[in-house]
């Protein structure tokens, strides 16, 4: 009898469901929109990757990272905003001002944005004045150090009296930049004259103008006219006109010198606001921050190309990125 009660509760018992297995979290979806392409936003994207995996938020683990670049196109960028927030994502990172602004107008709220590369947050309607967002919003700023740039070409060129700027009149950093230029050169003894471009098609149209009635040019964090820093130097050195960057990349790639900061260092600490959002903060409760660092840095060949000599009074100061000096 006993043994007939253990065959028959032995068969109810294989009947029985098996216990589901306890299901794996999904991981978080993050998507990375870009605006355009060039050396400094690539740093930030790779910057802000890191950032996210130093506070345990590793891609394909906890985390799947969705890449999209929108070549500078603000049709592909309000494409790109829309797709991550039509498909749920839990958070954008927008790198850029354009791209940011389109993200926090699109996500409208119900996804919060973290931004990157962002010159003037507050002008581009991203943040008021105490640094907050109502839009769930936050990120970082490349603010640039105008004043520092300033005293570094005065140091170059003791005789330059006009300072050229090229850039897009519908990028809202680049407005608030070149204003920023306008009311410091005086200080510093020059003439501000400028030109402005509506895509990058006009970069080359415009710079024979400019740099007739220039003595050196600085290039601004313009999203579009950085894309085609290879026409503005071209023509520049041609027309024996120096050019400043406003980052290290583009001094890597042929700009004369620059007060600039760390882009990757940008993306990290990026990368560390998003993971606060992550773990449950507000993105609106958070204050945008500023990139406080910045370096000096020349390149030695392009120096030498122009007949320039380095500044005495900062020779110790500045880094030289040319990897193979002429």
């Amino acid at each position: 009898m006993k043994k007939r009660l253990i065959l028959a509760l032995a068969l109810v018992l294989s009947l029985l469901p098996l216990a589901a297995p306890q299901a794996q979290e999904k991981p978080l979806r993050i998507g990375i929109a870009q605006f355009a392409d060039h050396p400094s936003l690539d740093n930030c994207r790779e910057g802000f990757i890191q950032g996210l995996a130093e506070a345990g938020f590793e891609d394909g683990k906890s985390i799947a990272l969705d890449y999209r670049n929108a070549q500078a196109d603000m049709g592909l960028t309000a494409l790109i905003a829309s797709s991550f927030v039509d498909n749920g994502y839990d958070l954008i990172c927008a790198i850029a001002t354009p791209m940011a602004m389109t993200a926090v107008n699109t996500a409208d709220g119900k996804i919060p944005v973290i931004y990157s590369a962002v010159s003037a947050p507050v002008e581009a309607g991203l943040a008021g004045s105490d640094g907050l967002s109502a839009a769930n919003a936050t990120g970082t700023s490349d603010q640039l150090p105008v004043k520092a740039q300033l005293a570094l070409i005065r140091a170059f060129q003791p005789e330059a009296r006009t300072l050229g700027l090229l850039y897009t009149v519908g990028e809202v950093n680049s407005q608030v930049q070149a204003k920023q230029y306008e009311q410091l050169a005086p200080e510093f003894g020059f003439e501000v004259v400028s030109s402005t471009v509506t895509a990058g098609g006009d970069v080359a149209l415009a710079l024979p103008g400019l740099l007739a009635r220039a003595d050196c040019l600085s290039m601004l964090t313009d999203n579009t006219v950085v894309q085609y820093l290879d026409v503005v130097l071209d023509q520049a050195e041609a027309a024996g006109v120096p050019v400043y960057g406003s980052e290290i990349e583009q001094v890597k790639n042929g700009c004369l010198a620059a007060v600039g900061i760390d882009y990757l260092a940008l993306g990290r600490q990026t990368g560390r606001m998003a993971a606060r959002v992550l773990k449950g903060e507000a993105a609106g409760s958070i204050p945008f921050e500023v990139m406080q660092d910045s370096a000096l840095y020349y390149n030695s060949g392009a120096m030498q190309r122009l007949g320039l000599a380095l500044p005495a009074a900062i020779e110790g100061s500045i880094q030289d990125t040319a990897e193979n000096p002429q």
